[in-house]
């Protein structure tokens, strides 16, 4: 894989960012496989690449804020709908600077993301997997036609609702949200209604953030097919992005979407 080539230094317009924390599991993951010297400490959650080594630095929701400052870090890169902005609001009182992406469309992950390793880490330009993502999403067709739930969490019961990352994902592919007109991002919905016949004619079901399988979770949407979906490929904005299509489609397509 080419590696993003670093800005020259002084004299290149801003200083040289050498040392980055990430509090964004999608995001740790992109600069580890793109500017691995940068990347200082990530949160426990930060799975991806495997075998990162790399300070943890507790959640996303409740990172340990003066061990990420121990750190030292030039550049805190986070997510306005993973953390909080206490937390980084105390970054930015302890003199840290802190990138705050907002991702609820493919065109904004992938702008996002050129802004992180560009602007915030500094690269020369976007990395190859960068520009093959692209690719792979303006390939990628519609080529279903159908409407579904898609949980996200049970006990309560969590669905996509409005303006989410990856009800936009399924969209391109021709999946639509039955809950995408709701007036919340996640709705807590019972059970009952969204069973409700002619809600939605597919179930989707990925493993993360909770852990769908085909042993927990189809069971409660009897008489829908269930898509079992890796929730990497369809909530992270990075590498993951190059297949999303299609290990996304033969999901689907295996559901009988």
């Amino acid at each position: 894989m080419r590696r993003g080539r670093y800005a020259a230094g002084p004299g290149g317009g801003r200083p040289a960012v050498r040392r980055v924390v990430s509090l964004v599991p999608s995001l740790t993951e992109a600069i580890a496989v793109t500017a691995p010297r940068v990347l200082v400490g990530a949160t426990d959650w930060c799975t991806h690449p495997a075998g990162l080594d790399v300070v943890r630095v507790g959640g996303t929701k409740n990172p340990d804020v003066p061990r990420v400052v121990a750190l030292a870090p030039d550049l805190v890169v986070a997510n306005e709908e993973e953390n909080r902005a206490p937390d980084l609001d105390a970054l930015r009182a302890a003199g840290i600077d802190v990138l705050v992406t907002e991702v609820r469309t493919l065109p904004q992950a992938f702008t996002e993301l050129s802004r992180v390793l560009v602007d915030g880490c500094g690269l020369t330009g976007p990395p190859r997997w960068l520009d093959e993502a692209e690719a792979a999403w303006r390939a990628a067709e519609a080529e279903f036609d159908t409407v579904a739930v898609v949980p996200v969490w049970r006990r309560p019961w969590m669905v996509l609702g409005r303006d989410t990352f990856a009800g936009a994902l399924l969209a391109r592919l021709g999946v639509r949200n039955a809950y995408a007109g709701h007036a919340e991002r996640y709705p807590r919905v019972p059970l009952g209604e969204l069973t409700e016949p002619g809600r939605a004619r597919l179930v989707v079901l990925p493993d993360e953030p909770y852990r769908f399988t085909a042993d927990d979770g189809p069971e409660a949407f009897p008489g829908l097919p269930a898509a079992l979906v890796d929730g990497r490929r369809l909530t992270w904005y990075g590498p993951s992005l190059r297949t999303a299509p299609e290990v996304l489609g033969e999901a689907l397509r295996a559901a009988g979407a």
